[in-house]
C-alpha cells in the first residue's frame, strides 16, 4: 500500500511540475551578465541558491552540512527577502537549457521535471531574481567565449579592493592561483569545512569582530554562505557567496573538459575532502581569525 501512495505521489508530482511549465509558472532570473552588470553598479551583496539549498529547504541533508531547522528556515526567510543592496540568485535553468553542455543540461531538466512547483512555492514570483551560475561560468556551460566574458566582470567586483575571504578551511580560495591578483590585499577567516552552519553565531561575531565594513567580504562556506552575505548586508557590509568560484577557476585554467581533483583544496564534486594541513606562511599570515 506504502509504495502504491508513494508511486502516485510521485506521478501527481509530475502533473503538477509539467502543468507549471505549460502555464510558465516560474521566477524571473536574469542571466550571468545582467547580474555581473549590476553587481558592478550596486555594489550590492549576493545570496545564491542551487539545488542543494532546495534540498535543505525542504527539509533533507546534502554531502557537507547536515539538515538543521533553523538553516531550512533562514533559507526560506532569504529567498523571499528584499532589502536594500542584497539581491538573491536562483539558477537560470526556468527560461531553458541551452545555454549548458549536455550533461548539465540533461540533469537542470530532470531537476525541473520534479522541483519547478517547489522554487515556485518559495520564490516570490514578482520579485527579479539574479544567476546562480554566475560563479558556476566555465564547466557546465556550452559556450566558452561567454566563460571568459563572465570571469572578467566577476574580476573587477575585486578590483582595487581590499578583500576578506571567509571560508572552509580547506578551501583555500586564491591559493596557488591568480583568481584574486588585482586585489589590493587578501585575508582570511577559517571556517568548518563541514556542517559551518553549526557555527553560524561565532562565525558571524567574528567577522563583525575583525572586518571593517569597507572591504568586501567574499565567501565560500555551503548554504552558510547564502545565510551570512544576507546579514551582512543588514550590517552595512558588501558580502558576496562565490561558492565553487576558485575550484571553477583551476578547471578554467586547465581547459578541463570533466570535473577533476585539484592539488590541496577541497572539491566535494569530485569527494576530495581529506586535505593536507596547510604549511605555506604567505597564506597562513592571511589568517585573521580560525572559528570551528
Amino acid at each position: 500500500m506504502r509504495k502504491l501512495y508513494v508511486l502516485l505521489l510521485q506521478r501527481w508530482n509530475l502533473i503538477v511540475n509539467l502543468t507549471y511549465r505549460l502555464l510558465k509558472i516560474k521566477p524571473k532570473v536574469k542571466g550571468s551578465l545582467d547580474t555581473l552588470d549590476y553587481i558592478l553598479k550596486h555594489c550590492c551583496s549576493v545570496s545564491r541558491y542551487g539545488d542543494g539549498e532546495l534540498l535543505l529547504m525542504n527539509g533533507w541533508y546534502i554531502g557537507f552540512q547536515k539538515r538543521d531547522s533553523l538553516l531550512q528556515q533562514r533559507l526560506k526567510e532569504i529567498i523571499g527577502s528584499s532589502v536594500p543592496n542584497h539581491i538573491v540568485c536562483l539558477p537560470c535553468v526556468f527560461e531553458g537549457i541551452g545555454t549548458f553542455e549536455q550533461s548539465a543540461g540533461l540533469f537542470w531538466e530532470e531537476h525541473l521535471k520534479h522541483s519547478l512547483r517547489q522554487w515556485c512555492s518559495y520564490a516570490n514570483l514578482h520579485k527579479q531574481y539574479y544567476d546562480t551560475q554566475m560563479t558556476r561560468f566555465y564547466m557546465d556551460i556550452k559556450d566558452k567565449a561567454q566563460s571568459s566574458a563572465v570571469l572578467s566582470k566577476l574580476k573587477q567586483i575585486w578590483q582595487d579592493r581590499e578583500v576578506v575571504f571567509v571560508e572552509g578551511e580547506k578551501s583555500r580560495m586564491g591559493f596557488n592561483n591568480d583568481l584574486f591578483a588585482n586585489a589590493i590585499s587578501i585575508q582570511r577567516i577559517l571556517c568548518p569545512a563541514e556542517n559551518a552552519f553549526s557555527s553560524y553565531e561565532k562565525i558571524l561575531a567574528t567577522v563583525r569582530e575583525y572586518v571593517a565594513k569597507d572591504k568586501l567580504v567574499l565567501i565560500a562556506l555551503g548554504p552558510t554562505a547564502t545565510v551570512l552575505a544576507y546579514d551582512l548586508s543588514i550590517s552595512g557590509y558588501q558580502a558576496i557567496d562565490l561558492g565553487h568560484l576558485d575550484i571553477e577557476y583551476e578547471w578554467f585554467k586547465r581547459g578541463a573538459t570533466e570535473k577533476c581533483a585539484i592539488d590541496g583544496k577541497y572539491v566535494n564534486e569530485v569527494n576530495q575532502r581529506e586535505i593536507p594541513d596547510m604549511t605555506d606562511e604567505v597564506f597562513l599570515s592571511q589568517v585573521l581569525a580560525t572559528v570551528k
